[in-house]
């Protein structure tokens, strides 16, 4: 009998330690990727310049390309500059912005990106989605996954500590994004991955479990590949669902509502997170996911990142509004404002100030 089995679309490469850096040169120079040198290297104004200058000698056939910003207009700039220059692959190094333009503007041309994050604020470094800010506000774009991620971790700790704690927020959030996607399954019939299902809730729970913290290499190795997992993840379902639940239809709710307030991405997610497990009734397992978010120096209430309780009461009950057809514990509860007021004082009383 014939062995079946699928493929699974993920990256050739993941290259994740201190020094990473050092042998990127050996990692584009893999035939795979890139035949000739030619490569189209997009950097950010800030962190990516710096190492333009550590890199571009070991670089002699790359054509460097400075980003701007995260913006739609930015990618299609970016695709058209390159698009005439005959790569092999394009290489996005920077933060999560300019690898969203870099992916856009590679998928746009038809090369092959190489991610190379200069900090780990979310888990888009190594998914099929590019995020950029555009007229409407904010758009995702569905985009070929990165054919290499190269996390070089000393690279990493000398990002500011916010976006590190960003991410993991973010990857903590999985543990949520599953539990919604279990709940939609069970109430809907929704189709569980559970490939992906499991890939990202073990990213979120390796991430969650972890003793160290933001300053050892060992847990910045556990976060780094959680986030690449969380990519993945999404890459084998075919969407955001493994990642991406109630907590994330939280934090596009503060954007949308309160756009020059809202706080990063994974410190909204992190904080929706909790709150929506302790909504689905899983107490223990909020206070414990509020206890290691608060040990990680992230928000876990409202007035932490600046919002009122009835800001966040707010927030919460336009979240559903965000992510239209998605199924959370947000649309099964279906909670009026003066239940969210009194299971948000529940809450507060339970993981304490």
């Amino acid at each position: 009998m014939p062995v079946l089995t699928r493929l699974i679309p993920s990256p050739l490469v993941v290259d994740i330690r201190p020094g990473a850096l050092d042998d990127l040169a050996g990692v584009l120079a893999d035939e795979r990727i890139s035949t000739s040198g030619r490569l189209a290297v997009a950097v950010s104004g800030g962190s990516g310049v710096r190492l333009r200058e550590r890199l571009e000698p070991t670089l002699p056939g790359a054509t460097w390309y400075e980003v701007g910003g995260g913006t739609l207009d930015d990618a299609v700039r970016l695709a058209g500059d390159m698009k005439a220059g005959h790569y092999d692959a394009v290489v996005g190094l920077g933060g999560g912005k300019i690898i969203d333009c870099a992916k856009f503007a590679a998928a746009r041309i038809g090369l092959p990106l190489v991610a190379v994050p200069t900090n780990l604020a979310h888990d888009g470094l190594c998914s099929p989605v590019a995020t950029l800010d555009n007229d409407a506000g904010r758009g995702s774009y569905g985009v070929p996954n990165p054919i290499a991620a190269v996390i070089d971790l000393d690279v990493i700790r000398e990002a500011p500590a916010r976006f590190v704690r960003a991410g993991i927020g973010d990857a903590i959030s999985n543990i949520n994004a599953v539990a919604d996607w279990e709940l939609s399954n069970r109430v809907n019939g929704e189709k569980i991955d559970g490939l992906a299902a499991a890939m990202a809730r073990q990213a979120g729970e390796a991430v969650l479990r972890h003793p160290g913290g933001i300053g050892d290499n060992e847990f910045l190795q556990v976060l780094a590949e959680a986030l690449v997992l969380s990519g993945i993840s999404m890459s084998i379902s075919g969407d955001s669902r493994p990642a991406s639940g109630s907590c994330h239809e939280i934090h596009h709710a503060f954007d949308l509502l309160y756009p020059k307030r809202a706080a990063s991405h994974g410190e909204q997610c992190g904080l929706g997170a909790a709150f929506a497990m302790y909504l689905r009734g899983a107490h223990e397992q909020a206070v414990y996911m509020a206890g290691v978010l608060r040990r990680h120096g992230l928000p876990v209430l409202p007035e932490e990142i600046g919002f009122t309780p009835a800001e966040f009461v707010r927030v919460v009950e336009f979240a559903p509004e965000t992510r239209p057809g998605r199924y959370t514990i947000l649309e099964h509860l279906d909670l009026k404002t003066d239940q969210i007021k009194d299971i948000y004082t529940d809450y507060v009383k339970a993981i304490g100030s």
